[in-house]
């Protein structure tokens, strides 16, 4: 029986960790079929030898576009991700252009997780909604957002450079991350119950979504597409949705009815 190498990563998205691990693994010659990819103090299967400490090994000439594919496939949470993005990297190693051919099965399951981490990247941004919170006479702005894969660090630079002038926390389940003027911290998870309960923002966004609304423009499929049921519950807006959208057609024919007068009386 080949002996298995078993790598114990840091955390779920330790991509410094993987990518040292997998240029010591690769310089020597270690097939992906030999290797383990085990985060934090994971059970070891029962026939891996030693764990292997990710150390830096020997700069590996790969295709430039690589890394920053494996950067962001790193934080899908599909349990196989080291290990494809391993046996890519032999693969691109001796045939760089692979790095571009989404035909190729191992190539294109690849990217079906790059695409879901760029989409839920964009759902973050678009979709988390800070609550005041007044302690000891200073305010802080506190979200609470439920990924679906391990984004929050990676998006935490975003947050800090669109909200810079406030002190903010983003509470996850698994992690939180906090800014505080001029720099970023992490937290462990949190919980729904630690995140603030409602506030005046709450109604500015409603306004402002009552505004931008046109009934003429409604695309359900397009709008739920766009819109995620899953991201309704941490939505101030979202509690207008289905109002306005039952009521979107009778809205449409008094808009034009109303156009339609105003023409009349010019």
């Amino acid at each position: 029986m080949r002996s298995m190498h078993t790598v114990h990563l840091a955390a779920a998205d330790d991509l410094d960790g993987w990518r040292d691990a997998a240029r010591a693994l690769a310089g020597a010659g270690v097939p992906a079929e030999q290797v383990l990819w085990q985060v934090g103090a994971a059970p070891a299967d029962l026939f891996a030898g030693p764990p292997l400490r990710a150390q830096a090994g020997p700069a590996l000439r790969v295709h430039k576009e690589f890394m920053p594919l494996a950067a962001r496939v790193i934080l899908h949470r599909d349990p196989q991700r080291f290990a494809l993005l391993y046996a890519l990297l032999l693969r691109v190693m001796t045939a760089p252009q692979l790095v571009h051919d989404t035909t190729d099965p191992l190539r294109r399951r690849v990217e079906v997780l790059s695409k879901t981490i760029r989409r839920d990247m964009h759902k973050m941004r678009a979709f988390v909604r800070f609550r005041a919170i007044e302690t000891d006479g200073a305010v802080r702005y506190v979200a609470w957002f439920e990924p679906e894969n391990n984004i929050v660090r990676a998006n935490a630079a975003f947050f800090a450079a669109r909200f810079a002038n406030m002190d903010w926390s983003i509470l996850t389940p698994d992690i939180s991350v906090h800014w505080d003027g001029g720099r970023l911290r992490e937290g462990p998870g949190a919980t729904v119950a630690q995140a603030a309960g409602g506030d005046p923002l709450e109604e500015v966004w409603k306004s402002y979504y009552r505004a931008i609304f046109n009934p003429a423009r409604l695309n359900r499929a397009a709008m739920l597409s766009e819109m995620p049921k899953k991201y309704w519950k941490n939505l101030p807006e979202a509690a207008l949705i289905p109002e306005m959208m039952a009521t979107a057609r009778a809205r449409e024919i008094e808009m034009i009815a109303r156009s339609a007068a105003d023409k009349s009386a010019g």
